[in-house]
């Protein structure tokens, strides 16, 4: 089974343009599809190490009952401009890594949204719920994250989607 999702989107703004959305915890809340990131606190991120809270309710995708609760953020890639990554601490610290990575291209920079389940321990594997978000999911935050920042713009041709091993 794949340990890893990736879908892409060619999105019409500069990696600074993206970038400034993805290293502010309202910018989380704002692009999410899932509908569970209720708010954030906490400060604009800037380096690997740096952390902040997302108030969470998982009720929105109606498949565990958890209620209302908060995780933490830690950004644990940070390359201004290029890539940025972070892992999820909460009630259980499952392992998984979520990242977007940005590159140029002609038409304003082709964006691969990633969520990767492979450093995850072995019993998480085991229990069978990776992926927790379906692929729909990251391929519907960048459809939220393209209205975000370039509302209005048409979408470019190239987009595409990947499954890795």
């Amino acid at each position: 089974m794949p340990e890893r999702l990736e879908v892409r989107r060619v999105v019409p703004a500069s990696p600074n343009e993206i970038f400034a959305v993805l290293i502010d915890p309202q910018g989380h809340v704002a692009i999410d599809s899932s509908g569970m990131l209720m708010a954030a606190s906490g400060d604009i991120v800037t380096k690997a190490g740096d952390t902040f809270v997302v108030h969470m309710d998982r009720e929105a995708l109606n498949d565990y009952p958890l209620g209302r609760y908060d995780v933490t953020v830690e950004i644990v890639t940070f390359e201004p401009d290029l890539e940025i990554a972070w892992t999820v601490h909460g009630q259980l610290d499952l392992g998984h890594v979520y990242g977007y990575e940005l590159e140029p291209v002609e038409e304003g920079t082709l964006v691969t949204s990633y969520y990767d389940w492979s450093a995850a321990e072995q019993s998480w594997k085991d229990a069978a719920i990776f992926p927790v978000i379906p692929e729909s999911a990251l391929r519907a935050t960048l459809g939220i994250l393209a209205r975000t920042v370039a509302p209005g713009k048409p979408r470019p041709e190239r987009s595409t989607s990947a499954v890795s091993p």
